[in-house]
């Protein structure tokens, strides 16, 4: 078992399974059991909502009461918008996931209660969880969407179990100029300034010259830049001295 089982109790809609299942697939999640579906099973709405995802329903569990679908399982957190009566420790998405990664890695089961669109889980489902996931929502309109609280928490658990880049820079294909590249850059432009006559008057020259320099240190370079910028100045000059 290494993802967490995620739990719909008493799902009503069609859709929202569906949906739920295609962001559980967007995150590479696939064990889902559903609770009682109001509106039977299968259902084929749920399958056209799902989408590409539609072997994850396929493959869900359906049964009658929440403590059939938690039997085989050892920690179990339940989502909820509202506070409870309960001696019960409180998640953050984030801290959920990251805590329940370390437990399927020491080869615990571990599942997530998501409650019905209606009015979320019931105090009786919440009393046998383990521990609470609480988003942190604007108070005055806490409601999540069922799919939106599964796809929030799948996006968790990805981001505690996939390595990923905070920042790509984006260099499609080539790298940053070296030093010596942004150098001689910097050089072929002050030469052919000067030859242009740029600088001037000579008593403001050097001073010009090293605003130029800082100028070339302070531009985020790439080394595709640098062989454009250097090519446009050669165009420059073969225009200027191409006879008229």
């Amino acid at each position: 078992m290494s993802e967490p089982i995620f739990v719909l109790v008493r799902p009503q809609m069609g859709e929202n399974i569906g949906a739920a299942a295609r962001g559980m697939w967007n995150f590479g999640l696939s064990r889902m059991r559903i609770v009682a579906p109001r509106d039977g099973w299968p259902n084929p709405r749920a399958v056209a909502m799902a989408s590409g995802a539609g072997r994850l329903l396929d493959a869900a569990l359906i049964v009658d009461d929440t403590p059939g679908a938690l039997t085989d399982t050892a920690y179990v957190y339940a989502t909820t918008a509202r506070p409870r009566d309960l001696t019960t420790p409180v998640f953050t998405p984030e801290a959920a996931m990251a805590d329940a990664a370390r437990r399927i890695a020491a080869g615990q089961k571990v599942a997530v209660l998501f409650g019905p669109e209606r009015a979320g889980l019931e105090n009786d489902d919440i009393a046998r969880a383990n521990a609470i996931i609480t988003v942190p929502v604007n108070p005055d309109f806490p409601s999540l969407n069922l799919a939106q609280c599964v796809l929030l928490t799948a996006y968790e658990w990805r981001r505690q179990t996939v390595a990923a880049v905070p920042v790509d820079p984006g260099l499609a294909g080539t790298d940053w100029a070296t030093q010596i590249e942004v150098e001689k850059l910097a050089d072929h432009y002050q030469e052919r300034l000067d030859e242009a006559g740029f600088f001037f008057p000579p008593e403001k020259a050097d001073s010009m010259k090293l605003t130029l320099r800082n100028l070339w240190s302070r531009m985020p370079l790439t080394r595709a830049d640098v062989q454009t910028l250097h090519g446009m100045l050669r165009q420059m000059v073969r225009w200027k001295d191409r006879p008229r």
